[in-house]
């Protein structure tokens, strides 16, 4: 099995992003899952979808962005979050007690993820206990030697500290924005610079990657052998949704490709970029 590609699981929501001129297939994991499949791996999403017209729709999407998926349809309805645009920059209104709630525990999802390579988790789907219960579950069973990347993902108010210290512990890597840095080091009570607050988890988790994202500013990504700045590309701005979801993924294949961090972090900069000046989060690749 030399020539296998490796495997990229996301786990997590699964949903509509309803903006003002239509709707979009998006959830940052799948986000993730589609752009590491773009770029050479083997990704899968793993979901839970309603038994309604959207929940066929979105499956349909997947398939027709050839992603693979463990997604089952149950009765509970599709996932939807309304996005408001102002200036390129979006603002969420996220549905409550949707499918991606109740992703059930399969076999089959555990075996997935027993074989991955990588797999990304946030926040957010561990709001409701069905869904939560699920995840850690799977993150159980995750390869020792597998990436795990842990993308915080603030969302409204579905977090806390006990739940990202817990995350924390199943991760290897832990990505995060400028504006989650302000938070989590006031929850942590973590005192200094950005960089010393990214510096303080990379040694207290023992992670082999710190990810800052800036926006349109810079990133900066952490680890024991050394720290990688880049200035992010000036681009005309569609949109950003999905742009931080792209970066994850784009730098997870470049490491799993061989990549050092360095020219992870330049696939994973050029990739967010692009995504930005196009519209929503699944952009066909050139």
């Amino acid at each position: 099995m030399a020539n296998r590609k490796p495997i990229v699981v996301g786990i997590g929501e699964l949903l509509w992003d309803m903006f003002p001129t239509g709707k979009r297939a998006g959830g940052a994991p799948a986000n993730f899952v589609y752009h590491a499949t773009q770029l050479g791996m083997q990704g899968y999403a793993i979901s839970a979808v309603g038994k309604d017209a959207l929940g066929t729709e979105i499956l349909r999407e997947l398939d027709g962005n050839h992603i693979n998926y463990l997604c089952e349809q149950i009765d509970y309805p599709t996932g939807t979050v309304k996005v408001e645009l102002k200036n390129g920059q979006p603002s969420y209104t996220i549905i409550e007690n949707v499918a991606w709630d109740h992703i059930p525990l399969s076999q089959k999802a555990v075996e997935l993820v027993e074989k991955a390579d990588a797999v990304c988790f946030g926040t957010l789907a561990l709001r409701n206990e069905v869904s939560r219960k699920t995840i850690f579950s799977l993150l159980d069973k995750v390869s020792s030697g597998a990436l795990r990347f842990f993308d915080i993902n603030l969302r409204q108010h579905y977090y806390s500290k006990e739940l990202i210290e817990a995350l924390l512990k199943k991760a290897n890597i832990f990505k995060i924005n400028d504006d989650e840095v302000a938070t989590v080091q006031k929850m942590f009570g973590i005192k200094g610079s950005e960089e010393e607050v990214c510096k303080w988890f990379l040694e207290k988790y023992n992670l082999r990657y710190v990810v800052l994202t800036a926006g349109d500013k810079y990133s900066v990504i952490y680890s024991k052998e050394g720290v990688s700045r880049m200035d992010t590309p000036k681009v005309e701005v569609a949109d950003t949704v999905g742009a931080g979801d792209s970066f994850s993924g784009a730098f997870v294949a470049g490491i799993l490709a061989g990549k050092t961090m360095q020219q992870a972090h330049a696939q994973a900069v050029k990739t967010a970029a692009f995504v930005c000046s196009k519209t929503g989060a699944w952009p066909a690749y050139n």
